[in-house]
């Protein structure tokens, strides 16, 4: 016998066409979770073809609780490297601080280093198959929404060619097309991204195990130079080499504002790192030796009051660009999509989906808002940060002359509490 709620869902289901603005974590996830509950959607990306692209990312726990519950647990798990900690050092190489990571802390769910290029294609892949291709629509660039009382309308033009495409109609819209969202601008057509002058550099590197080999590093900070280092596939050679993820920040005075998945110059950035050869890793060798470098500016935008106009919202990097620190993103844009999942398909026989977009909002724009100030002003690597300013950026003869472990663990802490991974918040059902 069918449950009132699945009954509901089924309702919901027959009568609210949902449209999926940007096929990436946050798009694709939304789209899996919805399906869970039985609801459909169309998802629309620019691409025309989904390919393993792109550098590292770090799945936190809450990420993993958002992707086990979509039945992807496994899948990850089979191609990417289960973290054992994350080591904090300064740039002369002393070490300031380690902390057990994930299962190896208690969790019940690994913390993960995976190519983000694998991710998105174990995700799109599954998207396909549950959804049915004829949902899933690439080579589609959403330029302009309109709605009124009773629909909306979606306009696109195919990134390949710049051909218009047919217009579609929807109940509401979802726009997950990143920091740079077509959709947002339409509400926010004068806003800007916020750069403090901060500029990253990501590459990844054929390179023997370093440290533990599920070692996630952090070493120096972005005043002087930082690296963040960590592997995400094992065994790719005969050699036993891993494929080592790295980002290297600096923050400089009146710099110009590096761009997107562009080809990074590592002459643009290796004199900062020149003299960082610890008898534990050479970093001036693993940058050189890059397989590929990109450049990203390490921007954000302020908190918006609202992300719901009418039949349409934001969601992940659209709603809350936030800086790439602490791997948060990928996570607040996985527990948005389970989020509005959730309230779509709570909704009664009839009800206005509208209604569903509004709490979604109410459940989750001051929560993120919290995670993007917090990455701006006590990010983890604020651990970091805290030592330089203590040493006055000289070598220290031990970390205990200048601060308790205790202390750093605190730091690390209040981190995992605002952004919603501390371990009481993941052994909750």
């Amino acid at each position: 016998m069918e449950t009132k709620q699945t009954q509901q869902t089924q309702q919901t289901q027959q009568t609210t066409r949902i449209a999926v603005v940007g096929g990436g974590i946050a798009g694709l996830g939304f789209a899996l979770a919805l399906k869970r509950q039985g609801l459909s959607c169309d998802v629309y990306e620019s691409v025309p073809q989904v390919r393993e692209l792109g550098v590292g990312i770090t799945l936190l726990p809450h990420a993993m609780r958002e992707l086990a519950g979509l039945g992807l647990q496994d899948k990850l798990e089979a191609v990417a490297i289960e973290n054992l900690e994350s080591v904090f050092f300064n740039r002369y190489g002393q070490y300031i601080y380690r902390e057990a990571r994930g299962r190896h802390a208690g969790y019940p769910l690994p913390e993960l280093g995976i190519h983000r290029g694998k991710l998105h294609k174990i995700m799109f892949d599954e998207a396909l198959l549950r959804l049915g291709a004829e949902r899933i629509h690439t080579d589609h660039r959403c330029v302009q929404v309109e709605q009124d009382e009773s629909r909306a309308r979606l306009h696109f033009v195919r990134s390949s060619n710049g051909e218009a495409l047919p217009a579609v109609e929807a109940d509401i819209v979802v726009a997950c097309d990143g920091v740079n969202s077509a959709v947002r601008r339409q509400f926010y057509p004068d806003e800007q991204v916020a750069f403090s002058g901060i500029n990253t550099w990501r590459g990844v590197t054929r390179h023997a195990p370093i440290l533990t080999g599920k070692s996630y590093m952090r070493i120096g900070s972005i005043e002087t130079g930082k690296m963040v280092i960590y592997p995400i596939v094992d065994h790719v050679d005969e050699e036993g080499h891993q494929l080592i993820n790295w980002m290297a920040e600096i923050r400089r005075d009146n710099a110009a504002m590096n761009d997107w998945n562009q080809t990074g110059n590592v002459n643009d950035f290796l004199d900062i790192f020149k003299d960082w050869k610890f008898p534990w890793l050479d970093v001036p060798e693993l940058i050189t030796h890059a397989e590929q470098i990109l450049e990203y500016p390490m921007v954000d935008k302020d908190p918006v009051s609202q992300w719901t106009f009418g039949r349409v919202t934001l969601m992940g990097d659209a709603a809350h660009p936030m800086y790439p620190r602490g791997s948060n993103g990928s996570a607040q844009a996985l527990i948005d999509g389970r989020t509005l999942a959730d309230e779509l398909a709570g909704q009664g026989s009839g009800a206005d989906p509208r209604a569903a977009l509004l709490a979604y909002e109410a459940l989750r724009l001051e929560t993120t808002a919290r995670v993007v100030q917090t990455n701006r002003s006590v990010p983890p690597d604020f651990i970091n940060i805290k030592v330089d300013e203590l040493s006055g950026g000289k070598p220290f003869r031990h970390i205990d002359d200048l601060i308790s472990q205790d202390e750093l663990r605190q730091i690390s802490d209040d981190y995992k509490k605002i952004a919603g991974f501390s371990l009481d918040a993941i052994r909750k059902p």
